[in-house]
């Protein structure tokens, strides 16, 4: 399934390690209903990305960039596989 995927910052660095607690927001990329909000940190989001979907190193990169200077980031139109998202909660009928 193609989504949307928005971060949300909690701005705090979890004690020894260099990784933000965030909230993510997962959309349907086609405007269909569907947001869904999982709570995970950056390190884990970024360890997902490089290995549940086909996006360039580049892509996740300057996104990583963006969750430790913005407030929030995105990335839309990413695919992921159906069991990744039940992994992560979020219903797929």
């Amino acid at each position: 399934m193609r989504v949307n995927l928005i971060t949300k910052s909690s701005g705090q660095i979890k004690p020894g390690t260099a990784s933000m607690s965030l909230s993510l927001k997962i959309r349907p990329a086609c405007g269909l209903p569907g947001e869904y909000e999982y709570y995970t940190d950056s390190a884990s989001l970024v360890w997902m990305l490089r290995r549940q979907t086909d996006l360039p190193a580049s892509v996740i990169e300057r996104f990583e960039e963006r969750m430790h200077t913005a407030f929030n980031a995105h990335l839309l139109g990413v695919e992921l596989s159906d069991n990744v998202l039940t992994e992560m909660g979020y219903f797929v009928d």
